[in-house]
């Protein structure tokens, strides 16, 4: 039974997340799991639970990086796996605990999951986090820019924690306070939700496609930056005031606008001409083993202003750790051939129409990167991205799902521009607007706002709920139980019996 409920529980919590998107699965998806390590028998029994639960989970989230190859696919998935099987082991050795002090230990060795999880190994992965499905709702996005993914994670383990107790001991107040928590927040969120609410901006994303969709080309680069710049011809003088070109739209050593002039001029006439600011993503060799992955802006004028370097590239897709180690072993990772040299800061560009920051694609998925950008000033998000190598899968969409929770979280618009799809515009804290095809060439006009009302309270404090939560696991962990009381030494009664003499 403890099986069943383990993938039961990783069932419900692959259909929360796209392509599925039946967010409120989330608060029950977690009952099943919680319950089979609450009667688990053993540490190593919780630990089977919790792999169950890690590998059907995962498997049945990211399959679709199995088109890289299963090289790819299945060290990730054991790897991430990992996680719930430690917190299986941990948590059923809390069986005996009092229902209050289990429900603490539950809620925080989620949080402390997550937030390892988020930064190792190799800079870790947010694919996944319970929190994330909230995004599905106007009210609970609204309550992200106080408390973050991260902390919607713990309250809904914590209603999930609060069930069990309730079901199984008759306890109802960690349900209460967890359920309470959940409606408070949705109320507040749907009353006062964290939008953008500056000044307008006109904005095209130009999802030119490439020359070769699903496969790869002689020249595929320089032949990505050709449509991009022929769409951009296309867009009426005056029209928008930003231009954005995704990931991967520019580069290689013939169509880089930093190293190749040409291009460079082409692209700056085109900002000219229209009279915009253009965004343009594009990978950058520096030699046979090194290359960089940037945002290059040009200001109105056709100028370049500056770039933004990524910082947080793709473990064995856009560098390999240890490769001198791994290669060898794994003869695929030489198809990886250069490493990518990170960015070292955060960077706002300054247009006259206020501050612009920018992400590039993986690094959207993890709340840190956006959010130091925030904390640096930025009024309005980037995020250029190129799915082109997971072919029409959830993939794009998941990465909506989650910079969505970006928007929510720093109370801003997002431009989401992906070069092969798809690309959205996100606005009013974390609504999702038309989503362009995978692998057709678009051009999407919308009208995006920038945030003039200051950094949300996730911006100031970051994960503080999460951090509370480890706080509480910490707590109840090292927390001395009372001593029992110590045994008394029972005196035998003694008798006298009289002895009589004659």
């Amino acid at each position: 039974m403890g099986l069943l409920a383990a993938l039961v529980s990783a069932l419900l919590l692959i259909v929360a997340f796209p392509p599925f998107g039946v967010g409120v699965l989330a608060l029950v998806a977690p009952i099943p799991l919680l319950w089979a390590l609450r009667r688990a028998r053993s540490g190593w029994m919780g630990a089977l639970y919790g792999a169950v639960f890690g590998v059907a989970f995962f498997l049945g989230l990211i399959w679709w990086i199995g088109a890289l190859g299963l090289v790819a696919l299945v060290p990730l998935v054991l790897t991430q796996a990992a996680f719930p099987t430690v917190y299986g082991a941990l948590l059923a050795r809390a069986r005996s605990w009092s229902p209050a002090r289990w429900w603490v230990a539950a809620v925080g060795g989620w949080a402390l999951m997550e937030l390892v999880r988020e930064r190792f190994p190799v800079g870790g992965l947010s694919w996944g986090m319970l929190g994330y499905p909230v995004g599905e709702y106007a009210a609970t996005r609204g309550a992200t820019q106080w408390i973050g993914t991260s902390g919607w994670s713990v309250v809904l383990i914590a209603v999930a924690a609060g069930t069990v107790v309730a079901l199984e001991r008759r306890r109802f107040g960690p349900l209460v306070v967890s359920g309470a928590a959940v409606i408070g927040l949705g109320l507040a969120g749907w009353a006062w939700p964290g939008v953008a609410e500056g000044a307008p901006l006109r904005v095209a994303i130009v999802q030119g496609n490439t020359p070769c969709p699903g496969t790869h080309c002689t020249d595929e680069r320089y032949g990505t930056y050709q449509l991009h710049l022929e769409m951009t011809r296309t867009i009426p003088a005056g029209s928008v005031d930003l231009v954005v070109w995704a990931e991967g739209a520019t580069g290689s050593t013939n169509a880089d606008p930093v190293l190749v002039p040409e291009v460079a001029e082409a692209i700056g006439d085109e900002a000219a001409r229209i009279g915009a600011y253009l965004m343009v993503g594009g990978d950058r060799v520096i030699s046979d083993t090194e290359w960089i992955n940037a945002n290059v802006l040009f200001d109105r004028e056709g100028e370049i202003v500056g770039e933004y370097r990524k910082r947080q590239p793709v473990p064995f897709g856009e560098y390999v750790p240890w490769r001198s180690f791994l290669t060898p072993l794994i003869p695929e990772l030489s198809q990886v051939p250069r490493d990518m040299i990170r960015g070292d800061d955060p960077v706002v560009f300054s247009a006259d129409f206020g501050m612009l920051g920018s992400v590039v694609s993986w690094e959207g998925s993890f709340a840190r990167f956006p959010r130091d950008i925030a904390r640096s000033g930025a009024e309005l998000l980037v995020v250029a991205t190129n799915n082109a190598s997971y072919e029409v899968s959830p993939a794009s969409d998941q990465l909506i799902g989650m910079t969505r929770m970006r928007a929510a979280e720093l109370g801003f618009d997002v431009v989401h521009a992906a070069v092969t799809g798809r690309s959205t515009l996100i606005t009013d804290g974390g609504e999702v607007g038309e989503r362009t095809p995978i692998y057709e060439p678009a051009l999407l006009v919308g009208e995006v706002q920038m945030r003039d009302s200051g950094p949300t309270l996730y911006t100031r404090l970051g994960d503080w709920v999460q951090v509370t939560a480890v706080l509480g696991l910490v707590v109840v962990l090292f927390r001395r139980r009372p001593a029992p009381p110590e045994p008394t030494e029972e005196i035998p009664e003694r008798r006298i019996t009289a002895v009589g003499g004659g």
